[in-house]
């Protein structure tokens, strides 16, 4: 499947209702997800077992599955979130688990993760918890962080190694009375990172 359809059957997924700012959930734009998918797709890392960290809505987990991957499992603790998530799944026509679980919670192995965490806005090292879990649960992770955490993320992920990333723009809508602009595009860094 190419990039451009991808993003267009991912524009389908129904975002938060009540985002919560403390847990910093903002919805992954369409554009987004579908180009960390691609890129994940590409280097042959969705055809297994993909575990989507914080997936609130689903939509990382949804495309993942979209793309062929075997088993898809979607982990959040927000329990309204998960409703919203499994009822895209089924709009979408895909099968994916997911389970209510804090992130340190999170059990069993995946090939890859995909993840967009919280980028530590509201509380400092948010992301890291997030870090922890895939790092310790799977053999590649994809993961989207702010700008300037290159060498941050290369010296916390201690003997694992980033193999790829790249900067890109995250169109973020206005989700919180403390946003100023109806959309404002944000650089972004997204990493490839391998135990």
């Amino acid at each position: 499947m190419k990039q451009r359809k991808l993003e267009i059957l991912l524009e389908q997924v129904k975002g938060f209702d009540s985002p919560n700012a403390a847990l910093e959930q903002y919805t992954t734009p369409a554009v987004l997800a579908a180009e960390l998918l691609h890129f994940a797709y590409m280097q042959g890392d969705l055809g297994d077992t993909v575990f989507d960290l914080g997936c609130g809505t689903g939509i990382l987990a949804i495309g993942a599955k979209l793309l062929g991957a075997e088993y898809v499992i979607g982990f959040d603790l927000d329990r309204k979130a998960l409703e919203i998530a499994a009822k895209n799944a089924e709009k979408m026509g895909v099968d994916v688990e997911f389970r209510h679980c804090d992130i340190s919670g999170v059990q069993g192995h995946a090939h890859t993760v995909v993840m967009n965490p919280p980028f530590g806005a509201q509380a400092k090292g948010n992301d890291r918890p997030f870090l922890l879990s895939a790092l310790r649960t799977s053999d590649v992770v994809y993961s989207i962080h702010n700008c300037g955490s290159h060498d941050f993320i290369g010296k916390f992920i201690g003997d694992a190694r980033i193999s790829d990333w790249y900067t890109t723009g995250f169109p973020l809508k206005r989700t919180f009375k403390f946003h100023k602009k109806e959309v404002e595009t944000i650089n972004v860094e997204v990493y490839r990172i391998m135990r």
